[in-house]
């Protein structure tokens, strides 16, 4: 099963064979980043608890990940990450059920450009046209308060009178906006700059996964070593109230700092936190997308998992404590620290530095920000990539350039996440609700290829895995599979009351997208070097060992997604 690397020119259609495990690790690198999308949102969800949340669902995603590690083994030869590998598993049982998992995949991955890039244009424009800051001491403020026609104002009225009349133009103005249903838009300048950083990211990865590659390990370094600072310099200079991990009770209202119970309304707020929390926390899966990449997929894949997942169980636990333990509940909700536009000087603090370190900080948020947005086109344009190669989505997207990179995927990717990203811009609510409904692609994705791995043990036990997890960890992923659907089911009205339902039907939009690829561009038949791996043909499909059980399996999600909605509620 072991495949080296390839001597000969590379056939025109293929990618390359160019990086080993340390190249996947470096692309994943963007994943810890994650994190500083929705600390603040899961602190202002969850209150004291949160620090805890992010530490469990860590650990989920390694117990996850040891599941994916080993079906990757099965598949040398292919691209685009667990769903693609997981989609085999239930070929046999449906052929709606399979390209599900690769669509709510690239569901989960895709909005991490939008939704990365929102947050840097942000930065960004908070650099070039800064919002005047003015206090009740500021000269303006009391030149202010001595003109005749302000007499009897106050301090308040006049830093809001100063704030609004410094403020840049450039930050009020809009090309269109609107809403569209229980969402807004927005084309505004963090629209365009966010769509000249998406631009930039396309241009790393025209060149390959090498030279991607390359270009992370540097930002990655940059970046992963200052959060690490952020995470122990604290701890270490003693800046930790450890009243701020008490009372370890959920708020009694979301955005609110009054402490609540351990009650219904406690937990679906918990929920919610795994639930948005998963979305982060398990990304690090998307360092076996490279698997016919590697040289040596054999012994690279598990190893860029399992490094990957050690980095993130590192940096998910420090970053969120240190946080929390600095800045306290109050500093938690913070509306600068849950929409993420003060994350970099919050950082700053966290090290004793202001002025230039607060500059750097800023700097190497933005910079944390496009790693994060390399990896995930990286990921989810692989992702497109094998789909359309396995005969899952439309053949244009099996397309790559002269330097092995899928530009039609990273195309659509882009194309895709534009109108993301105007609905990222516009605000705090309408960016979480993509996040959620993302994330209920992601854990309808992680449910089915969770099952996958017994499924490809009963079905395909006959294969060599170069790597095999231990049988509890299988079983434990099992479980785990149905512990998220009833995060899903729970916790997505958390943070809007339709991304439950809206996450179900952009699922469901893979249906079309099928039957178009496999109706009527295939003639209803799969391409033949698909099986090439399990070494099966498209008659061995009809071969059903384990019987009805995935089909039970998919009835027990579906009733625990159901039951924990109308359980569970606010």
């Amino acid at each position: 099963m072991t495949v080296l690397a390839q001597s000969g020119p590379v056939e025109a259609g293929q990618l390359h064979r160019t990086i080993d495990w340390r190249g996947a690790f470096w692309v994943a690198s963007g994943v810890p980043a994650l994190v500083l999308f929705s600390i603040g949102g899961i602190s202002g969800t969850v209150g004291t608890p949160a620090f805890v949340i992010w530490m469990v669902s860590v650990s989920f995603g390694l117990i996850q990940a040891c599941t994916y590690a080993e079906i990757a083994g099965l598949f040398p030869s292919k691209s685009g990450g667990a769903s693609v590998y997981g989609a085999t598993a239930w070929l046999r049982y449906s052929k709606f059920i399979a390209p599900l998992s690769v669509w709510c995949n690239w569901l989960a991955w895709t909005p991490v450009l939008s939704l990365g890039c929102s947050i840097a244009a942000a930065y960004i424009l908070n650099v070039l046209a800064p919002i005047p800051s003015f206090t009740e001491t500021s000269p303006q403020v009391l030149a202010w308060l001595a003109e005749p026609a302000n007499a009897g104002a106050t301090a308040a009225e006049a830093i809001a009178a100063l704030t609004a009349a410094a403020t840049p133009a450039i930050r009020d103005w809009t090309l269109y906006s609107g809403s569209l249903g229980p969402v807004h838009f927005s084309m505004n300048a963090v629209f365009v700059i966010g769509v000249i950083l998406m631009l930039v990211t396309f241009a790393i990865q025209h060149r390959g996964i090498l030279s991607t590659a390359n270009v992370q390990k540097f930002i990655g370094l940059a970046v992963i070593v200052p959060m690490l600072i952020v995470g122990i310099v604290p701890i270490l200079t003693g800046q930790i109230n450890w009243d701020n991990y008490t009372p370890f009770v959920p708020l009694a209202e979301a955005y609110s700092p009054e402490p609540g119970a351990w009650n219904i309304a406690g937990w679906t707020l918990v929920f919610g936190g795994m639930f948005i929390a998963a979305w982060s926390a398990y990304a690090f899966e998307t360092s076996i997308c490279f698997t016919s990449e590697f040289k040596n997929p054999g012994r690279d894949t598990v190893r860029a998992i399992l490094y990957s997942g050690l980095l993130c169980l590192l940096l998910y636990t420090l970053v969120p404590f240190t946080f929390q333990g600095v800045l306290g509940l109050e500093g938690m909700l913070s509306p600068s620290i849950a929409d993420g536009s003060g994350v970099g000087q919050a950082m700053a603090q966290m090290v004793g530095g202001s002025g230039f370190v607060t500059t750097i900080m800023i700097m190497l948020m933005i910079l944390a920000l496009m790693l994060a947005i390399n990896t995930a086109m990286a990921g989810s344009s692989r992702t497109l990539y094998q789909g359309a190669v396995d005969g899952w989505l439309p053949r244009y997207l099996s397309h790559v350039n002269e330097h092995g990179a899928p530009t039609r995927a990273m195309w659509t990717d882009l194309i895709f996440n534009l109108g993301i990203l105007a609905i990222a811009c516009a605000d705090a609510e309408s960016f979480f609700f993509i996040l959620a409904v993302s994330n209920c692609g992601y854990i309808i994705f992680n449910f089915l290829n969770l099952n996958a791995g017994w499924i490809h043990r009963i079905d395909n036990g006959h294969i060599r895995r170069p790597w095999r997890a231990p049988t509890i960890l299988i079983a434990v992923g099992c479980l785990l599979s149905y512990v998220n659907a009833m995060f899903m089911g729970a916790g997505a009205k958390v943070w809007n009351p339709w991304a439950l339902w809206a996450g179900l039907i952009a699922a469901a939009l893979i249906i079309p997208v099928f039957c178009y690829r496999h109706y009527i561009q295939d003639g209803g038949r799969f391409p033949t070097h698909m099986l090439d791996d399990l070494g099966i043909t498209q008659e061995d499909l009809k071969v059903r060992k384990a019987g009805i059980l995935p089909y039970l399996t998919l009835a027990a999600g579906l009733v625990v997604v159901l039951v924990a909605n109308w359980i569970f509620v606010i």
